[in-house]
């Protein structure tokens, strides 16, 4: 089976049970500061997962692009990916329990033609905050499961949520593939890592809501989300042994394997490498246009490009075949998801800049992670001759008297201040710094390389720890003001800079908004003014917010904008505030922009090459 394949067979077989298909959304969440990237397709779905009713009905399926980050390290093994398609069906406020692992069992066993005895199940055991899923337990058996199928477990294993602090969350069951291998002990599990279990799909039941204080209050509406990995099915089902067998990755595995030929690269590098460029392109490819940075998804961003580059300079190939390992993955995608067709030029002209860029600060910061290892090998090896001192501090420069205490020579291990000089000075990261300790036999003083990023980053610190602290995942009041005033922001900025500027992108908390939008230039202090009288006028005159459901075409027709206008569903949202903005958008929205309060714009700035950001508060009339 392809990949094609089985993303058209899961679909078609949800769309035969009343499911509407809804299109992948973009990478990087909407108005959601929770999260860095989209890691699961509920992530779109949030506004409607808490109530809002969707246009394309009660029942949808799609196949959507995830980035998690919390895997890189994991990446190069047989099944952890930072970039993966995951293919979803959800019931919001239609079936529940029975019906959904009933749908699932039936897709595995008859449509995949998985035999159910290699099938593994996991459910909630309970604990003092909510009730054992005894429910779900008994639908597995009256499907033919044996009770040595299903495993009882926690909420560390199968309890689903709150994406931030606040939000939708509830138990889950989890379903997994049985390789056959014998157990590793008594308690073998889906829970361990043996690897006889591989997860290959979540059925998530969303019962309650996180409160702030922590306590769960029972949804009105409750919902069914589930996640299964294209990748991982993939490879159960061509029978292979890892997703690098696999269609999707056989091309890059193959090219390297040329670009490699009588130089040393490790299976392990070849497989991170494969993996880092598909994720790279298709964060380059989004609609959004994130480019590599030090902050927030440019970070992450850079980090994979800057690893790729540093594996391939490692084996002594040419780290400028990265663009030509891009374009691989350009034609093999751009069919399923046009959007890196449309960017091609965007994504290689991004990596021969990055590439570039680190090219000239790589072969510096390798020099001196080299040496200041090098001086730590020396000192270690004095250290173990007795009766000698340890070596000079200023033989690693003044900072690294850490270094070189008897706590750090017993470890050999570089100080976390030599390792953030590497990293500030040299722009070298501190992954590589870590990876380049450990091929020497060293470790690295990693807290108190984290003690001095923060020290030297608190307003990024700052700003992503507030990535937890609210967003539409708790669709509250204020949050649906923010998401109003964003209309309105877009609205006076077409007016007063003109009509060919375009949201890039929103960014909302319980506290600001932040709004990127294409222009070339600084926006003066002038047109600021004019902007933030615009919004508050639109406040002061107290206009209702209209809502209306149609199919995209007439909504284009009807003077609507939207940010990717190829991503709509058959049907979409129009909200409008007539004389100021009509946006095609989920949600959700104040119903009068009387409730905004004062809009007051508290910076503007540079995000990226051609476009600008304005981080703005609603603010009170009292205050």
């Amino acid at each position: 089976m392809t990949a094609k394949e089985l993303r058209n067979m899961y679909v078609s077989f949800f769309r035969e049970r009343g499911h509407r298909e809804i299109p992948s959304a973009s990478l990087l969440p909407e108005n959601d500061p929770t999260v860095l990237f989209t890691t699961a397709g509920m992530h779109p779905l949030v506004p409607y997962l808490l109530g809002e009713k969707h246009p394309l009905g009660r029942r949808l399926t799609d196949v959507q692009k995830c980035i998690r980050t919390s895997d890189i390290d994991e990446v190069g093994d047989d099944v952890h990916l930072t970039f993966f398609e995951m293919m979803g069906n959800w019931s919001l406020g239609d079936y529940f329990k029975e019906e959904s692992v009933s749908m699932s069992y039936e897709f595995l066993t008859k449509h995949l033609h998985i035999p159910p005895e290699r099938l593994a199940v996991t459910v909630f055991a309970g604990d003092e905050t909510a009730p054992a899923d005894q429910e779900t337990a008994q639908a597995w058996k009256r499907l033919g499961l044996k009770e040595e199928q299903i495993f009882r477990y926690g909420r560390e294993e199968n309890w689903w949520g709150p994406v931030g602090r606040t939000g939708p969350c509830g138990p889950d069951t989890e379903i997994f593939y049985d390789f056959g291998k014998p157990r590793c002990g008594e308690n073998c599990g889906p829970a361990c890592t043996c690897g006889k279990y591989v997860e290959i799909w979540n059925n998530v039941f969303l019962l309650f809501n996180k409160e702030e204080d922590g306590s769960l209050t029972e949804l009105a509406q409750k919902n069914v989300d589930t996640g299964m990995g294209l990748e991982r099915v993939l490879t159960i089902f061509n029978g292979k042994t890892n997703v690098y067998e696999t269609e999707l990755f056989l091309p890059l595995m193959e090219r390297l394997e040329e670009l490699g030929a009588g130089k040393e690269l490790p299976l392990r590098d070849r497989r991170i490498i494969a993996e880092h460029v598909r994720a790279v392109t298709f964060i380059l490819g989004d609609p959004r246009r994130i480019v590599p940075s030090n902050t927030e998804q440019g970070y992450i961003l850079r980090r994979l490009i800057r690893r790729v580059i540093r594996l391939l300079q490692k084996a002594g190939m040419d780290s400028g075949c990265l663009c030509g390992l891009s374009a691989m993955v350009i034609d093999q995608y751009r069919d399923i998801y046009p959007e890196l067709g449309e960017n091609r030029g965007f994504i290689l002209e991004e990596l021969q800049k990055e590439h570039a860029l680190f090219s000239r600060t790589l072969e510096e910061g390798l020099r001196k992670a080299n040496r200041y290892l090098d001086s730590l090998k020396a000192d270690s090896l004095e250290a173990e001759r007795p009766g000698t001192d340890s070596l000079k501090a200023e033989q690693l420069g003044a900072d690294s008297l850490e270094a070189n205490s008897p706590e750090s020579r017993k470890s050999a291990m570089l100080s976390g201040e030599l390792a953030f000089k590497l990293y500030d000075t040299y722009g070298f990261p501190i992954e590589f710094t870590a990876e380049l300790a450990r091929e020497r036999g060293f470790s690295v003083d990693m807290n108190g390389f984290r003690r001095k990023f923060e020290e030297h980053q608190e307003k990024s610190r700052k700003a992503s720890a507030g990535k937890f602290a609210g967003g539409l995942a708790e669709h509250s009041e204020q949050t649906a003001r923010l998401h109003t005033a964003t209309h309105l922001l877009g609205g006076a900025l077409r007016k007063v800079l003109g009509e060919e500027v375009s949201q890039r992108g929103s960014n909302i908390n319980a506290e600001r908004l932040r709004f990127d939008f294409s222009f070339g230039r600084k926006v003066t202090k002038e047109e600021l003014a004019q902007v933030e009288a615009i919004v508050n006028e639109a406040i002061d005159r107290k206009i209702d917010v209209i809502l209306e459901e149609m199919p995209p075409q007439e909504a284009w027709r009807s003077g609507a904008i939207g940010i990717f206008s190829e991503k709509y569903g058959d049907m979409v949202k129009v909200y409008t505030i007539p004389g100021y903005s009509r946006e095609i958008c989920g949600g959700p929205h104040a119903a009068n922009t009387g409730e905004l309060g004062g809009f007051r714009i508290l910076k503007e700035e540079a995000s990226s090459a051609g476009v600008r950001r304005i981080k703005a508060v609603l603010e009170s009339r009292e205050s």
